[in-house]
């Protein structure tokens, strides 16, 4: 069985935010798959079903960015869940706009999200899928940046960026992570010159 969880915070507040990208990525895998996400449990909305013959759990933590390991340790602790059978997603400001980046481990990179779950489950080892959302403008407020919403010309190319989203985590729920980098790893043309590694 497959965690997949998109990271983001809840409410109406928050809503087409930034920060709440991969909230809409399990929307979307919601929606493709034919999952319902809608079981309140273990401080999160959950769904469970099937994607490509494997058995998969879709989350979305409620307590919040910076709490959201609480949620994921408390799913993986029931489901006895091992760490390589996790995938995280997230909004990534190091990445331009609808930029993809999937990795099999790593640091938090600043994230507090992914830093909880760090935390709580005492491991940086698990799968994640990057999606950029672009740096804060020089000389803005980070926390502005994150919890805003994206402008007019960004929604198509966000929407993409969901849609792709959604279809690398099923990538990596049917052949792992590293082949799926190859097929979806992205960073839109002409922002390659900005690119930060």
């Amino acid at each position: 069985m497959k965690l997949i969880v998109g990271l983001g915070n809840p409410g109406k507040d928050y809503s087409g935010t930034r920060h709440n990208i991969g909230f809409a990525v399990i929307d979307e895998m919601s929606r493709e798959y034919s999952i319902d996400v809608n079981k309140g449990k273990f401080k999160g909305v959950l769904g469970e079903g099937r994607i490509g013959g494997q058995k998969v759990l879709l989350l979305k933590p409620l307590t919040y960015m910076n709490l959201s390991g609480e949620s994921v340790r408390e799913v993986c602790d029931f489901y006895k869940i091992p760490v390589e059978d996790i995938i995280i997603i997230y909004d990534d400001i190091s990445l331009p706009v609808g930029g993809l980046r999937i990795r099999e481990k790593g640091s938090a990179g600043g994230h507090n999200g992914v830093k909880s779950i760090i935390a709580h489950l005492k491991t940086d080892e698990f799968a994640r899928i990057k999606i950029g959302v672009g740096s804060k403008p020089d000389g803005g407020d980070l926390v502005n940046h994150v919890l805003g919403r994206f402008s007019k010309d960004d929604s198509a190319v966000i929407d993409d960026a969901v849609k792709r989203g959604a279809k690398a985590a099923a990538a990596i729920v049917a052949t792992g992570a590293k082949e799926a980098m190859n097929e979806f790893n992205f960073v839109p043309k002409d922002e390659k010159s900005r690119e930060v590694q």
